[in-house]
């Protein structure tokens, strides 16, 4: 299972990044907070700036071949790279409209292309342009299909007219029929290049799409998965269940509390504080998951575990006991906190719990009952670096691991209790823990075995 550290932008796939100056080009203008809008006008102005190139190239080359016959197509391409230039500056009009560049930009084009196409005639293949104009729909966007169908009928329209009424060499340098043949040809390259770049634009874009689609859902269940117990977060999921509240008969509570927190919190910064608790605390919850067994939440500086919620109440408190021992064993590794060398004083008791999920913001998966109440106070009523169980757990997990008898203890709220102290594993417990051979009905409950005040 991830952990909320790996669901962190930083551990997402890198991807080459789009120079500054690019980024800062394409979107001149654009202010919309809406992504669909945002993304619509960077497409407008990827198509105006191309328009505008496009326009000033031929402008260049046309003076250069025929400075003085081509005078309108030279003041036609200069007009339609200052106004192509200039589409940016509509973004910002939002009062008229989200597509005010795109309708700028269609009309344009569409507008500009057919008084080409009737100046050069029909010879010069100029007309297959018009083909383009299914991708104005980048520039409207789905949501705007009205508005391109305005402009797609437009498109057509202009193409029926030129062919219609348009002349094989036009009204520009009619003569010039090598021109003419090296334009048609330009123009069937330009269209195959334009129908390339286009649809790889598309694709890539969908591509994109979907991937942050699926990291997103990706990390949005496991996020879930982290805050929640995996087969909780599976019933949520699945939605059938108004309300998740379970009776376990037979669940084991463990809570860990660090013995002179607050004087050791008090010598040290808000920084090393916390940066200290998040290492200490993470490596607690990385022994609850090798170990099976539930975190279910940290109070202050206070943790909390349950095992065998799955039903396996054996299996549980074996677990339990298993990840007291490492968190003990932990401990003593971490670093100290503000020159104060810490230490856990753990509380352990087995019982029925009820086991649910509440709240709708901010939710939280939590167990009560008396038993919750009685591990909370083994745990007050315990030894700083000790483990202090109840009768009860012991019964559970007894032949596996070594105890010393404490005695009983009076606990707030409740009657004398007999508790013990858990001081390691038995050479056994290891093997029956790994090979899952913890027998059901093996120990009776409520029955210890006998072994006196010693260790066991």
């Amino acid at each position: 299972m991830a952990g909320l550290h790996e669901l962190t932008p930083k551990s997402r796939s890198r991807r080459r990044k789009t120079p500054p100056w690019i980024s800062r080009l394409v979107q001149l203008g654009v202010t919309a907070d809406n992504p669909d809008i945002r993304r619509r006008q960077i497409f407008t102005n990827i198509g105006a700036f191309a328009i505008a190139l496009n326009a000033f190239s031929h402008l260049l080359l046309n003076v250069v071949l025929f400075p003085w016959e081509l005078m309108p197509l030279h003041i036609y391409n200069a007009v339609v790279t200052v106004v192509a230039l200039s589409v940016h500056r509509l973004h910002r009009l939002q009062r008229y409209g989200e597509n005010l560049g795109a309708i700028a930009l269609s009309t344009l084009t569409i507008g500009g292309h057919t008084y080409v196409v009737l100046a050069l005639g029909l010879n010069s293949g100029l007309q297959i342009y018009f083909t383009l104009a299914a991708f104005l729909l980048f520039i409207f966007g789905i949501e705007q299909w009205r508005q391109f169908l305005i402009f797609y009928a437009a498109a057509f329209l202009a193409l029926v007219a030129t062919l219609y009424f348009g002349r094989p060499t036009g009204f520009v340098v009619p003569q010039q029929a090598d021109f003419r043949e090296t334009l048609a040809v330009q123009a069937l390259i330009n269209t195959m290049i334009i129908n390339l770049l286009l649809i790889a634009y598309a694709l890539t874009a969908l591509r994109r799409a979907e991937i942050e689609l699926s990291q997103e859902f990706a990390r949005s269940e496991s996020l879930i998965d982290v805050i929640l117990p995996r087969a909780i977060a599976a019933r949520l999921k699945r939605g059938e269940e108004r309300r998740i509240a379970d009776k376990v008969p037979s669940a084991s509570i463990m809570f860990a509390d660090l013995a002179g927190f607050t004087a050791a919190a008090n010598a040290v910064g808000p920084d090393e504080l916390v940066g200290w608790l998040d290492e200490v605390f993470c490596s607690f919850d990385r022994l609850c998951t090798s170990n099976g067994v539930d975190k279910i939440k940290t109070i202050g500086d206070s943790y909390m575990a349950v095992g065998g919620l799955d039903g396996d109440a054996q299996r549980g408190a074996v677990a339990i006991c298993r990840l007291a021992l490492e968190m003990q064993h932990e401990m003593s590794r971490h670093k100290a906190l503000g020159g104060h060398r810490l230490s856990l004083r753990i509380g352990i008791h087995n019982g029925v719990v009820v086991a649910g999920v509440i709240g709708d913001l901010r939710v939280s998966y939590d167990v009560w009952g008396d038993a919750v109440n009685v591990a909370q106070r083994m745990e007050a009523h315990g030894e700083p670096g000790r483990i202090q169980v109840s009768a009860q757990l012991m019964a559970m997990v007894d032949h596996r691991f070594a105890f010393e008898r404490r005695g009983c203890i009076a606990l707030k709220g409740l009657a004398e209790t007999e508790a013990w102290f858990l001081t390691g594993a038995l050479a056994d417990a290891d093997n029956e823990i790994a090979d899952g051979e913890i027998a059901d009905g093996e120990i009776a409950d409520g029955e210890i075995a006998n072994g006196g005040e010693g260790s066991r």
